[in-house]
C-alpha cells in the first residue's frame, strides 16, 4: 500500500461521467477513497458522507473521487440512486486499486478471495500523499478527511 510522502500514481480511470485523469487536476488536492462495492450499506454511507461535504472540499481546492471495481453502469446507477456528487471511478479493467495497494486477499467465513480494502488517500497539490487511512471505519471518516485537508491550508 502506498504510504505518506509517496508520489500519487498518475492514473486515468473511466467514471460514470467520462474520464478522470490525475494530470488534469495538477494544483489541486485530491482525495481518493476506495470502496468494496457500490450500493452496499458501508459504501453507500461513505459516499453520502463525502457528498454531504463536497462543497467544503471544493472550497479547499480539493477533488474527491471514489473508486471500486464496479463497472461504469453500476457507478451511474449508484450516483443517481443517492444523488452523489463526488467522482465515481470504475476500476473494472484498470489497475488503479493495485497501484495504490488496496487490492488484497480477504477472508470471510474461512473462504479467501481478492477484494478492495477500504482505504483513503489524501494527496496535496504537488501529487504527494499527505495522509493515508487504512481499513477505514465509515462513521466520521469523511469529517476526519476534511479536517486533514483543512490542516493543509493552515
Amino acid at each position: 500500500m502506498l504510504k505518506i510522502n509517496d508520489k500519487m500514481p498518475n492514473f486515468e480511470i473511466l467514471t460514470d461521467k467520462g474520464e478522470f485523469k490525475v494530470s488534469n487536476h495538477i494544483g489541486k488536492n485530491i482525495i481518493v477513497f476506495f470502496f468494496p462495492r457500490a450500493d452496499t450499506s458501508g459504501c453507500t454511507a461513505e459516499s453520502i458522507a463525502f457528498t454531504n461535504l463536497q462543497e467544503k472540499f471544493t472550497q479547499l481546492n480539493c477533488i474527491v473521487i471514489g473508486i471500486s471495481k464496479d463497472n461504469i453502469k453500476k457507478q451511474g446507477k449508484f450516483r443517481e440512486k443517492y444523488n452523489l456528487t463526488c467522482e465515481l471511478g470504475a476500476d473494472f479493467e484498470n489497475n488503479v486499486c493495485e497501484q495504490f495497494g488496496v487490492w488484497v486477499e480477504k477472508s470471510m467465513y474461512g473462504r479467501k478471495y481478492m477484494g478492495i480494502q477500504r482505504a483513503t488517500f489524501l494527496c496535496n497539490e504537488k501529487g504527494i500523499i499527505k495522509n493515508v487511512w487504512e481499513k477505514v471505519k465509515v462513521p466520521g471518516h469523511a469529517e476526519e478527511v476534511l479536517a486533514a485537508v483543512e490542516k493543509i491550508h493552515i
